[in-house]
């Protein structure tokens, strides 16, 4: 068997997970693209993908999961530190002895007639000093080509661990059965550890992506003064070539993914503004030599949820999908062998087979209320395909944030942009955060939830001590520190109509904010910090859309009464952290009572 590695903590590890599996081999994961490709024939053979149309999607393969495995199982996810109070009142917790306990029994043996693959990856630029060394043990073929695209694999990843450290990320994941009762996510932070067991959705095992870059990442952040964060990273590049750099944190389903790949409307293009991807999804932060805070985007791909993708609300998202490709749970249009999904177009195939395998007429289909696609349907596309990637995504010192960015899904409360006063003020601005739910976490659709940074489902550690980690590395990084904001693209009217067009439309809000950054622009002070004057947004071009400057007064206006209602729900909202709530955010919300009079 060819080990990848000299380092005895890695042998070691992975010798005992074998002898617990019991899997009939071992392969080692060296990335090469001859064993990639004996393996994508041996999952076509087994039915676990299938060749999609190679001439207009070359590269390209389709997945279906099991019906009852199409998410994440947030109530299935845990925390297990010694002790409750670390993994704090929004994680579910359990005592990491018991846990092992638990699902000690349901690995022994479980890939007896199986194969294990032992995945060595590397978050982030190999050799950067902010990327960090995983390992996922797997017995899953679409999991090791999941990995490929999404993280740096084989092994140059153990470059960055050397013969000796034991600073990585285990990770043990097995199919089993799929069985949705015995399903379990389960991170071991003081272990730096990660198990999965009976499920074969992405987000569930795919451990290098929210298990290890956020929930793992978070704690070692913490304790290693650096931030993980569920953030986009993009640059802008002003017509005289400068580049500003953003990350913006949004909960699923409120374009998080469309504006890291924002392409300026016309009237920007036209004089030379670009915007270039950094990353989609999840940032890694850093103090940088000359004291400001560096990004990182951790990640090597895009795990995309497909409907809603189509050429108008994301080009690049889609170019991104057109070759080398993994389509998970989107329905296939078989007259060409492609892939079609809800918000594609508006022509779903006829002679379709939708997201569970069974052939049906797509129109009839979706005229009787039918998804072809599951809403939670993916993609995984490698991020060099994106037309916008940019020159620095493998810069391994990472790039210069001069601005972060929050936002959420509110019909009426907060307004279109706001900046906050100072660093303290953003992290309770970033720890109020709300919006809806969508398809991507199990459970009810469209309820309004909280959810601070939205990194609710991704904390690996008590939230409250998270906050005051965010205080911490505002003190650390005094005034280099980046400035904070809050967007909302979702104010609707009188008729649920959103207002703002929102798509590339959002560069107009991003331009005020790198300005604002900058020291460039100016602002009005306001009950929740300082905002754009309406003359401020740029809306040449928009009268078509009905933005005139009394629109633009109205997305800005801050409605007092709803802002008191708001301030009940987050005094509800900080019960939860109980004493362990930093001082500064209570006295945040008493200075935001005190300033809605």
């Amino acid at each position: 068997m060819l080990k990848l590695t000299n380092n005895p903590n890695v042998i070691k590890w992975v010798e005992q997970m074998e002898a617990l599996t019991k899997p009939d081999q071992v392969v080692w994961i060296d990335g090469s693209e001859e064993q990639l490709e004996a393996l994508r024939k041996e999952s076509l053979a087994n039915g676990e993908i299938q060749l999609l149309n190679q001439e207009k999607l070359p590269g390209c393969y389709y997945h279906r999961t099991a019906v009852n495995d199409v998410a994440r199982v947030e109530d299935r996810t845990f925390i297990c530190s010694k002790r409750q109070e670390d993994a704090g009142s929004t994680n579910n917790w359990c005592d990491p002895k018991e846990m092992y306990d638990k699902l000690t029994p349901m690995y022994d043996g479980v890939m007896k007639g199986r194969t294990m693959y032992v995945i060595p990856y590397s978050m982030g630029p190999i050799g950067s000093s902010l990327a960090k060394v995983g390992v996922e043990l797997t017995d899953s073929i679409y999991v090791v080509l999941n990995m490929h695209i999404m993280t740096r694999i084989g092994a140059d990843a153990f470059k960055n661990l050397g013969d000796s450290s034991d600073d990585f990320v285990r990770g043990l994941h097995s199919k089993a059965d799929i069985d949705p009762e015995n399903r379990y996510i389960v991170h071991f932070p003081e272990d730096n550890t990660i198990w999965s067991i009976n499920s074969g959705y992405g987000g569930n095992v795919l451990l290098g992506k929210k298990c290890f870059a956020l929930r793992i990442a978070s704690y070692q952040g913490k304790n290693e003064g650096w931030m993980a964060e569920h953030m986009l990273i993009l640059g802008i590049e002003k017509p005289n070539g400068e580049v500003t750099y953003v990350s913006a944190a949004f909960p699923s389903a409120c374009g998080k993914t469309n504006l890291a790949m924002l392409i300026p409307p016309e009237g920007y293009t036209s004089k030379g503004y670009k915007v270039w991807t950094v990353g989609d999804d999840i940032a890694w932060l850093k103090k940088g030599k000359d004291g400001r805070l560096y990004a990182i985007n951790p990640e090597n791909g895009f795990f995309g949820v497909a409907p809603g993708t189509n050429k108008k609300s994301n080009f690049n998202a889609l170019e991104s999908t057109m070759k080398n490709t993994i389509f998970t749970n989107v329905a296939i249009n078989n007259d060409d062998n492609t892939v079609w999904w809800e918000g594609l177009d508006k022509n779903p195939p006829e002679n379709a087979t939708e997201w569970k395998g069974s052939k049906v007429n797509g129109k009839e289909y979706t005229a009787e209320g039918n998804k072809l696609a599951h809403p939670n349907s993916r993609f995984t596309a490698p991020a060099r395909n994106c037309p916008c990637i940019s020159k620095e995504f493998d810069n391994p010192e990472g790039v210069p944030i001069s601005a972060m960015i929050f936002g959420g899904r509110r019909a009426k409360t907060a307004p279109l942009v706001y900046q906050a006063l100072d660093w303290a003020h953003g992290v309770f601005v970033g720890s109020i955060m709300a919006s809806e739910t969508t398809a991507a976490a199990s459970g009810a659709v469209g309820v309004v939830r909280r959810d601070p940074m939205a990194m609710l489902p991704f904390c690996g550690y008590n939230m409250a001590d998270y906050f005051q980690h965010w205080l911490d590395m505002g003190e650390m990084l005094g005034d280099k520190a980046p400035k904070i904001f809050n967007v909302n693209w979702f104010r609707t009217d009188d008729n649920g109509k959103f207002i703002w067009p929102g798509f590339g439309d959002n560069m107009r809000v991003l331009d005020w904010i790198i300005e604002r950054a900058a020291g460039d622009a100016d602002a009005a002070e306001t009950a929740l910090g300082y905002e754009p004057k309406p003359e401020d947004i740029n809306i040449e071009g928009l009268a078509a859309d009905g933005i005139t400057l009394e629109v633009v007064k109205d997305l800005l206006n801050v409605d007092i009464d709803l802002w008191k209602e708001e301030v009940s729900g987050i005094k509800e909202f900080y019960k939860k952290f109980g004493d362990k709530l930093p001082q500064e955010l209570k006295d945040q919300l008493s200075a935001l009572e005190s300033r809605l009079g």
